[in-house]
């Protein structure tokens, strides 16, 4: 059998980073919600603040540790399957990565470890101060993070000499053309996925009748941030768009499926794009929908796919099907979320049971979405590594194809065990609730200093 090394190392980059952007976008979230929790503890001292919190937080602690686990994995492939593009790009992403690692994540693990076991030792405001500061830290780990890879949508700041890139200009690096958009899209969207996680599990403790005051706090401030910040979601990956426009248009024609550059686009709800033949069939479109979104003119003209050869065109049904699953979630949170602010306005939130059945089921959402938007922005970048300047052809290791094969196979095996571990504890930890917490600090109860070690002990 004739394995293709070049497709196969994308392949196992791509199921391992899918596995392990679930996590970071969940964590990213989910700190900056514990850490509003606490702030509300200390100014109230509300007991329901301060268990759903801690609840939070063990639910939190399960997460990071699966995300480090699966980031750990995806840095060595850097080494295995794409030597060549480590040693052309390492003077540029290397320092970028590393600042990562210095800067946010050992700031993150060093107060979880207080979050952890310090409830109990601690006084109450360094305990919050701890998860305000492990919040800090998921935004700085963004930052670099996006930093790297928006370099590589947008290459700024840099020398190329004998096939090595040599910094120049850091600032330029750093805030390259695309980071600003896709740092505030991305973080945005991690809030987003934390809150409909939030949601979802205050909505099903208050179909199920238990812990009420939780869930019907947490059904409240996922409703209010989700309101906000789904609206401003749309506005910023308008602005995102624009700047994707205008320094990767071909990716933009990949996601609208626009072939013709010298027609107006048309916005295409649904088509099947034939890229062999470079045209679409099945379409159901909005003529020069795309034209107006992308240029505020409904005969504004956009580059389209035919204006470049085959070779430097992205795997165009890739692009535009994710893009579209991303959309479709994106319009049904900013639904979801302005009708049950309506229905809070209106006092009767918790009185509709239909409402809350729906976004019971709602928590995957913002995990699809993230998932999709990455590979509309990675696959969109094909046929380069680094966009206009390196091809993803040159940059893998000299590796057998059968060999990729086999570590993605193992990979695959790996990953479900450990990761269907982790998701059941989760679910565990769910189902017992925030009352769980209150549970163990009474006498003869675990203590939470135990429990966390038994939860670390159950996933490793």
């Amino acid at each position: 059998m004739d394995f293709d090394p070049v497709l196969l190392a994308r392949l196992q980059f791509a199921f391992t980073i899918i596995f392990h952007i679930i996590f970071p976008s969940f964590t990213i979230g989910l700190s900056a919600y514990i850490a509003t929790l606490g702030v509300l503890w200390l100014r109230s001292g509300e007991e329901r603040h301060q268990l759903l919190m801690r609840f939070w937080v063990k639910i939190f602690a399960v997460s990071f540790a699966m995300g480090v686990v699966s980031g750990i994995v995806l840095s060595y492939q850097f080494g295995t399957n794409w030597s060549r593009f480590s040693v052309a790009t390492g003077n540029i992403l290397g320092p970028l990565l590393g600042y990562e690692v210095l800067a946010a994540f050992f700031l993150e693990a060093t107060f979880l470890g207080i979050l952890l076991f310090g409830f109990s030792r601690v006084p109450r405001w360094l305990y919050v101060l701890s998860a305000i500061v492990v919040a800090i830290g998921t935004m700085i780990s963004a930052f670099w993070i996006l930093a790297a890879n928006s370099w590589m949508q947008t290459p700024a700041g840099h020398e190329w000499r004998d096939g090595v890139a040599y910094p120049v200009d850091w600032l330029r690096i750093v805030f390259n053309p695309s980071f600003p958009y896709r740092f505030a899209h991305m973080l945005n969207a991690a809030y987003l996925t934390a809150g409909f996680v939030v949601i979802a599990v205050g909505a099903r403790y208050v179909l199920g009748g238990k812990h009420m005051a939780e869930g019907r706090t947490m059904l409240r401030m996922g409703i209010g941030l989700a309101a906000i910040l789904a609206p401003l979601q749309l506005v910023i990956g308008d602005q995102h768009g624009l700047n994707t426009l205008k320094h990767q248009p071909i990716k933009v024609a990949a996601m609208e499926a626009h072939w013709d550059g010298s027609k107006p686009a048309a916005f295409h709800i649904f088509a099947w794009p034939d890229e062999k033949n470079g045209t679409n069939h099945f379409e159901l479109s909005i003529p020069k929908g795309a034209s107006l979104i992308l240029t505020h003119h409904l005969n504004g003209l956009v580059p389209g796919l035919l204006s470049v050869p085959e070779a430097d065109r992205p795997p165009v049904k890739v692009v535009f099907f994710a893009f579209r699953i991303m959309l479709a979630i994106g319009f049904f949170m900013i639904g979801s979320a302005l009708l049950g602010a309506f229905l809070w306005w209106r006092g009767t939130l918790f009185e509709h049971d239909w409402y809350l059945r729906v976004m019971a089921h709602t928590w995957w959402m913002g995990f699809v979405a993230v998932i999709a938007g990455w590979v509309v922005t990675e696959s969109g970048r094909q046929p380069w590594i680094v966009y206009g300047v390196m091809r993803t052809a040159d940059a893998t290791s000299p590796v057998p194809g059968a060999t990729i094969a086999g570590t993605l196979a193992l990979f695959i095996v790996a990953y479900g065990i450990v990761f269907s571990f982790g998701i059941y504890y989760i679910n565990r930890l769910i189902a017992r609730g925030p009352d769980a917490v209150k549970a163990n600090d009474e006498p003869g109860g675990i203590s939470p200093i135990a429990s966390t070690k038994n939860a670390g002990q159950g996933i490793v």
